[in-house]
């Protein structure tokens, strides 16, 4: 949803990061006890000075902080962190304590990478192969994100399983996927139930599937430790079209709607026996899809998502359209993202300029190093305000783009795989992305 007001994309952020942390959550109550407070108020207020945010709403915390110095929940002004945060005071001020990082994280069963952002992508620029990385990280952990038939997370256990086995080293992979594994809709998406088996009985990995979930809302997973908090590789293949092919930051909603009955035809909810659906007017054919089928998500919250959970992100098999979608996102001039301008064939050229006639001139099986062609954006729109005043003035250090659906020697999704049938489409895209 576009918005101009700087308090309501506050207000989204502050409520995503203190829901999606639950221990957090609770833990954020012992700041706000008589013995603590006015130190909390004292870190929240050098915290404020420390990010990077608009300036109308910098102005207005430190006023409710710094020249009103609450010494007590009871002295918060109401009025005004409502308008701030959308919550009543105490757990306004829980939720910004979360969000302004003065709640350390959880501890966690399970293993993570102590490598730094810089020693990756020395690594990584190394690599023709991004997830060589496991075998040189000091933990080998993988988050497949959209597993869909599990077929990446089975090429991918075959290939390293065995070599880091050799090595006494465990293999984590976790996927997570929206399709309900009792859903007769999906078709070949589903996750396949020979190869669901022999994951779980390998001797050689970690295996962990959780199909029925939104992967945006991990909380109750993380609550239950059944996740990692980051993996040294977070992974997406083949990202849904529509879900990811519309940035919803610069198209409206009447925008979307609007491109997605004249690309894809009429379409409304319905029933499949007991389960609702999708059903979408294709030529004279009525389709059937899962009911959150054209849920338009867009590109950058996939890219935070892959962020928080990744030392290092890669995005596999992805098709055209979410690819311009997607590059538009890591480039740093505003140009990029028009406003209500859906990307097409016929404007591309006009919009990307040089870049895109690098890229689409670059011949199957090549790469290019996105910061050679052009200058990476700096900040997420809303920076992520557990993060670091440094960590969140880049959304990422390095980026290389890559042509093709499969590359030698790299595990590939079934859809990666099947792109060589595909003559008619446009050859799609990986990308491999460090973040800062």
């Amino acid at each position: 949803m576009n918005s101009a007001d700087p308090f309501e994309s506050f207000r989204r952020h502050v409520s995503r990061q203190a829901h999606r942390v639950p221990k957090q959550w609770d833990a954020s109550r012992g700041l706000l006890e008589k013995m603590t407070f006015t130190s909390t108020v004292d870190r929240l207020i050098s915290a404020i000075k420390e990010q990077p945010l608009p300036d109308s709403v910098k102005a207005i915390l430190l006023q409710l902080f710094e020249e009103k110095r609450p010494q007590r929940v009871q002295d918060l002004d109401g009025e005004y962190l409502k308008r701030v945060t959308g919550l009543p005071p105490a757990k306004a001020m829980r939720a910004l304590t979360i969000a302004f990082g003065l709640v350390p994280a959880p501890t966690s069963k399970w293993p993570m990478s102590s490598l730094s952002s810089e020693a990756i992508e020395g690594l990584v620029r190394g690599l023709t192969n991004p997830f060589d990385l496991l075998m040189h990280a000091d933990v080998a952990s993988v988050l497949d994100i959209g597993t869909g038939d599990l077929s990446f997370a089975e090429e991918l256990a075959d290939q390293y399983g065995p070599q880091l086995h050799q090595r006494d080293r465990p293999l984590i992979l976790h996927g997570v996927d929206r399709l309900d594994p009792q859903s007769q809709l999906g078709g070949p998406l589903h996750a396949d139930s020979g190869r669901l088996h022999r994951l779980q009985q390998s001797q050689e990995l970690s295996f962990a599937f959780f199909g029925h979930q939104d992967v945006f809302n991990l909380n109750e997973l993380d609550g239950r430790d059944l996740l990692a908090p980051r993996y040294t590789v977070a992974t997406c293949w083949a990202p849904a079209t529509p879900t990811f092919a519309y940035e919803p930051s610069r198209l409206s909603p009447a925008v979307i709607h609007e491109e997605l009955q004249r690309t894809k035809g009429a379409f409304r909810l319905t029933c499949f026996g007991k389960e609702p659906a999708l059903e979408v007017l294709h030529g004279t054919r009525a389709l059937l899809f899962p009911p959150w089928k054209f849920d338009i998500i867009g590109p950058l919250a996939l890219l935070q998502l892959l962020v928080q959970r990744g030392s290092l992100v890669v995005l596999g098999s992805v098709d055209d359209q979410v690819f311009w979608e997607i590059l538009a996102q890591l480039l740093d001039d505003p140009r990029y993202r028009p406003q209500d301008e859906p990307f097409h064939a016929g404007n591309l050229p006009a919009i990307f300029g040089g870049i895109y006639d690098q890229l689409t001139s670059l011949p199957i099986g090549a790469s290019v190093v996105l910061a050679d062609l052009g200058i990476l954006r700096r900040r997420w729109p809303l920076a992520d305000l557990s993060a670091s005043t440094d960590q969140s003035t880049r959304l990422f250090r390095y980026v290389r783009i890559s042509r093709g659906a499969t590359f030698a020697g790299m595990p590939a999704s079934s859809t990666a795989r099947k792109f060589s049938a595909m003559t008619e489409e446009v050859p799609p895209w990986l990308l491999t992305l460090v973040p800062a």
